[in-house]
């Protein structure tokens, strides 16, 4: 049985990525580590409800490298599917994130939205608009 898949994300700065998924996505710290006293710690993932996300700061000369510095036309960096994108795009919007695409249908067949993070990450939150046997 699969159970979950987590997308790993390069970051520059660990706090800050941490802060921008805590205070504007409503996510929570699950797990952290790698310091060893010397060094802070490195990688985190954070997680809501049943979607995580690892966050890594590699090395000073490791950057991120998100989909759409790399192609424009392909610029999602993770899909996270939800129930209700209408009422998550409302509460996020309360939250004040800056929202890269607005909540709509779109040609793909989706019910969606798209959130670019801190390290310009792009995350799209939607459904699909038809299930599996075509119907609403």
């Amino acid at each position: 049985m699969l159970n979950s898949i987590t997308p790993f994300f390069i970051v520059d700065d660990l706090e800050a990525t941490i802060r921008f998924y805590e205070i504007q996505l409503g996510f929570e710290v699950r797990y952290k580590g790698g310091g060893d006293g010397e060094v802070g710690d490195y990688w985190a993932f954070v997680g809501r409800d049943h979607v995580m996300i690892m966050l890594k700061a590699i090395a000073p000369d490791v950057h991120p490298l998100p989909n759409a510095s790399r192609h424009a036309w392909a610029r999602w960096d993770a899909y996270v599917n939800v129930d209700d994108p209408d009422a998550l795009y409302a509460e996020l919007a309360d939250r004040g994130v800056r929202i890269h695409q607005d909540v709509g249908d779109t040609a793909d067949g989706l019910r969606a939205f798209e959130v670019m993070d801190n390290n310009g990450y792009v995350i799209c939150f939607g459904r699909p608009l038809r299930n599996r046997s075509g119907c609403a």
